[in-house]
Parts: structure tokens; sequence; C-alpha cells
């Protein structure tokens, strides 16, 4: 199945038109025509076959078949993690996230931090990308970048964890996670979190934890986070 992303597109509305961009794309590069059925998504859950009753290149128009809403996850994953001073490697991150299954992403500006500015157009089309690529009908929310004095000073709901490298006492993150439930995990830049931020994260009840024996950069301990919180939940 091939799909396509439009927030736009509704319940309440029986023929939609796609912007010129996407238009272009589907009917002059994948060569749909009139009568074709497409797949769309509005990243919210929702699911609408619709079938092509216009098929120009500026102007390309669906006619709704049907709809569904595809079932949401049974927690809410949320990684704040710190940009990588190589941004594709962050990209690579927001790809595999999305692809396994991660609710909402922020990146957090640290002490430590290389990078600094975030350019979200381009990794929200990497989020986009990434939900088509794997038939998933839910678009993380990507957050506005947010230096983590201000970012830790927020009210939290559900588990909290804070991954970092110091030696001290943490647990296994596998081990403390617990299924359907709502969980913030902290992943810091290349340098780790400062001492103060590791202190700050702790005073706000986030619980130390460890993803492994080995030591992994930025993108790799995100998304490990990830994934043993995803295999938790399909046990």
């Amino acid at each position: 199945m091939q799909l396509f992303y439009s927030p736009e597109i509704t319940n309440s509305q029986p023929q939609f038109t796609f912007t010129k961009e996407e238009s272009k794309h589907i009917v002059k590069v994948l060569r749909k025509k009139v009568g074709d059925i497409l797949n769309i998504t509005n990243g919210e859950g929702d699911l609408f076959s619709a079938e092509i009753i216009i098929a120009d290149i500026k102007n390309c128009v669906v006619t709704i078949v049907s709809s569904k809403t595809q079932k949401p996850l049974e927690y809410n994953l949320h990684i704040a993690v710190a940009p990588t001073k190589m941004n594709d490697r962050y990209e690579w991150f927001l790809e595999k996230a999305t692809e396994i299954g991660v609710t909402s992403v922020t990146p957090i500006i640290c002490d430590h931090s290389e990078r600094k500015v975030i350019k979200t157009d381009r990794l929200e089309k990497i989020l986009q990308s990434a939900m088509k690529q794997s038939l998933s009908c839910y678009l993380p929310k990507l957050n506005e970048a947010i230096s983590f004095k201000n970012y830790i000073k927020q009210e939290f709901s559900g588990d909290l964890f804070i991954a970092h490298c110091e030696e001290t006492n943490k647990k296994s993150l596998k081990k403390e996670i617990k299924p359907k439930q709502d969980i913030t995990i902290l992943i810091g830049p290349e340098g780790d979190f400062s001492t103060k931020e590791i202190e700050q994260a702790l005073h706000c009840n986030f619980t130390p934890v460890t993803l492994g024996a080995t030591r992994l950069r930025t993108e790799t301990a995100a998304i490990v986070a990830c994934h043993s919180v995803a295999f938790v939940n399909e046990l």
C-alpha cells in the first residue's frame, strides 16, 4: 500500500484537492490517473480511501470513498533529545523513531550542546516521509527547540527517565518500563548532560537509567530507548 499525507483532509468533505506540489507528484511522477484509488492520512489516525476524479498536475482532485481510524498506540512516548552535532544523525533518529513508534519529540538545548539552532521545516518532512513509509496514520509531534533549563520547569505526567553516562546508581531502562504507560525520556548531547542538569532532573522526579553496558551516541541512545518502550508494549 502507498500512503499519502495531507493534514487538511477530513470526514466532513466528500471531495479533496491536493496542493500543487502534491498534485504534480501524484500525476506526473507517479503517473496516477482518473479512477485510481489513493490511500490518504491526515496524520491524526484517519485513513481515507479516495478515487481520483481530476488528474491534473496542478489540481489533483479525489472523491472520498471510505474512511476508518487506525488503532493508536496504547501509550504515549515523548523523547526529549539534544540535537546532534551532525544534523543528518538527528534526521536519522527522527526517521527511525517514527517507524518504531514515538508520539512526540522535543529538541532540548543543553549545557554541552554543540548545535543550538534547529530548522524544523526539513525535520517535519522527515517525520512525514517516515510516517508514510511505515504505513502509520499518526504523525509524531515535533515541538520547538527549548533550553533544558526551561524544559525541566514544565509539568510532567507518566513515568519519567533520564539516561546519562555519569558513574552513579542507575536502573536499567528496560526493567523499569511498564506497558501501557505514558513515558518521557531525556537523552543528552554528545558531551552528556551536565552534573547540574542531572541534579535538576532528579529533583523533578526523573529516574536515572542506563541503556546498556556500552556508551552510545546520542541518536543511538534515543533509538534504543524508543525500541525498548515499543518492545515492552508488544509483550
